[in-house]
């Protein structure tokens, strides 16, 4: 299966698996919650990638995180979350995992944050001349978002993520940054 392909195979497995394991597991959900999100590209002049990006999330939550009741135990119970984003245009698609901690502000906003890596079929040095050069296939990748919980299982979010080497490969390092609208559903 080309890699193109694997972004959209991934967010429809992770569909598939969510319907099917909440219908079998109804006491004790495997996920914590399902998102789905667009954005779009930060980046000026030929880092720039035109199109959207389409993206699916899913978060687990094996260390109990919702149960934290100091800031300390938030730092250490963190929700582990392996994701897919699709580049439209000349979008570079992306397969992303990592831990995310969520701090509320109110008892309906809150922040997240989320780091971990991001596997890419974007181009690695100048060969094409539009779009990021981001010189190694693995890239460290960060994440922000402002949420706000609407109901007790539903919440809309404000996204922003980075992805580079951090200058720990050889080549160039445009990196990739987007921003965008998501929609979460916490089981």
């Amino acid at each position: 299966m080309p890699f193109a392909s694997w972004p959209l195979f991934l967010s429809a497995s992770l569909c598939l698996s969510v319907s099917s394991v909440s219908n079998a597991v109804a006491a004790e959900p495997i996920f914590d919650e399902l998102r789905f999100g667009v954005s779009a590209s930060l980046s000026r002049g030929n880092s720039h990638e035109s199109g959207i990006f389409p993206s699916a999330t899913i978060f687990f939550d094996p260390l109990s995180s919702g149960t934290a009741t100091t800031w300390q135990q938030t730092i250490l119970e963190p929700r582990i979350y392996l994701g897919a984003s699709v580049g439209t245009g000349d979008g570079v698609d992306q397969i992303f995992g990592g831990f995310s901690w969520t701090a509320d502000i109110t008892s309906r906003l809150f922040v997240e944050l989320g780091l971990g890596g991001t596997v890419h079929n974007g181009k690695l040095d100048g060969s094409n001349g539009k779009g990021p050069d981001l010189g190694c296939r693995l890239l460290f990748r960060e994440q922000i978002a402002l949420g706000y919980r609407v109901t007790d299982n539903w919440q809309i979010l404000a996204t922003a993520d980075h992805s580079s080497h951090a200058n720990l490969c050889d080549g160039p390092n445009d990196g990739l940054s987007h921003a965008g609208l998501a929609i979460g559903y916490k089981f």
